[in-house]
């Protein structure tokens, strides 16, 4: 189908889906123990919906699933009846509706993107002016009890043919070295090893641990500092003792243009639930083109459709250069249908599907237990 201006969104509906994990996940933020998402469904009066997803996260992006929720229901009833091709008016639209609240606009910005690739007949990476590429995820294990605990994580991980790892740190800066050392010393000199802190340090202790951790090769470390301490993130990085990796100090395209201006990182984190979606994460990446930095791309707790979503962008954008997108591996349940797939035994490789749109699907019996809201 060729898009044209007889294509009119009918009516929305809202889901809560809630995805309990197979094991508890801890940063130095908090712990979580299942997933609460948001399903949209934006559907036209031909025959062509499209899907996204939402991932509260109230410890980073400051909502819940309920503030998402209402939040989705009011930008429902602005775009209902109008053109869903027109990406860039209903975003302008859905952002003067609601401030902030970014996950739900990134549900809604991907469905939008859906319908665009269905009505068109291509894939979402080739919609986004990319090819598709070679794709290898990380995987994240969160912080653990003790460090025999950490190491044997490490190593199943290994077993299961990820080649590299991202370690959440911040909360015990001793057992925090003493496992990047054992890892590298004892476990594997060639394995790609990344930190997350979640804002987890000061200046003082990420000078100190960082230096401690130099020897063994960091490829990064990512958001050592608290999300709007820009100008000791600054400091922290002329000091050239590891690479460093701005997440939740990233947002939008505003954010990175500062944090590129200032020197104050080597990398940006684009997360479609951080940026409301594709059509800002584009932006942040231009930025980071025009500046000689690379991104990297990280996720929530999104099931395997969000995640799908994330994947046609990084194989749209080659300065898209490390991938985090291991969140559905986590989840006891899955209820996607179609949409990317793993391959851990080969280095975490990521296949793209080529289906028109980003295609992922949710099962129908799944939705049917669900909370719903239509629009």
């Amino acid at each position: 189908m060729n898009p044209n201006n007889s294509l009119k969104i009918t009516s929305v509906d809202i889901f809560k889906f809630n995805i309990p994990m197979k094991f508890p996940f801890k940063i130095s933020l908090g712990t979580s123990y299942e997933v609460n998402n948001l399903l949209v469904r934006i559907n036209t009066n031909k025959d062509i919906y499209g899907l996204g997803e939402a991932c509260s996260s109230l410890r980073i992006t400051g909502d819940t699933q309920n503030t998402a929720y209402e939040a989705g229901i009011l930008i429902a009833k602005v775009i209902k009846g109008k053109d869903p091709l027109a990406i860039g008016t209903r975003m302008k639209e859905i952002n003067q509706t609601v401030v902030k609240q970014t996950q739900i606009k990134s549900a809604f910005n991907i469905a939008l993107y859906d319908i665009l690739g269905k009505a068109t007949g291509v894939p979402l990476y080739i919609l986004l002016g990319g090819e598709k590429r070679d794709i290898f995820t990380d995987y994240t294990i969160g912080i653990q009890e003790n460090l025999e605990t950490a190491i044997n994580e490490v190593k199943n991980i290994i077993d299961m043919g990820f080649s590299a790892i991202k370690l959440k740190v911040g909360l015990n800066k001793r057992m925090d070295i003493e496992l990047i050392k054992k890892i590298r010393e004892e476990v594997s000199k060639d394995i790609s090893i990344r930190i997350d802190t979640n804002q987890g340090w000061d200046l003082t202790t990420a000078i100190e641990v960082l230096k401690a951790m130099k020897p063994y090769n960091l490829e990064y470390a990512e958001q050592p500092l608290a999300y709007w301490d820009y100008e000791n993130m600054r400091r922290l990085r002329e000091m050239e003792i590891a690479p460093i990796c701005a997440d939740e100090s990233v947002f939008d395209h505003h954010d990175a243009f500062k944090l590129a201006s200032m020197g104050a990182c080597d990398y940006l984190n684009i997360k479609l639930g951080k940026s409301g979606g594709i059509h800002t994460a584009l932006k942040i990446n231009t930025i980071a083109e025009s500046c000689g930095m690379k991104c990297m791309i990280g996720c929530f707790g999104e099931s395997r459709l969000g995640l799908t979503a994330a994947a046609h962008f990084v194989s749209a954008n080659p300065n898209v250069i490390f991938v985090d997108l291991d969140s559905a591996l986590m989840h006891k349940e899955d209820p996607v249908i179609g949409g990317i797939e793993y391959n851990e035994k080969d280095n975490g490789r990521i296949i793209i599907p080529d289906s028109p749109g980003h295609g992922a699907d949710i099962k129908e019996e799944f939705l049917k237990n669900l909370e719903k809201t239509t629009i």
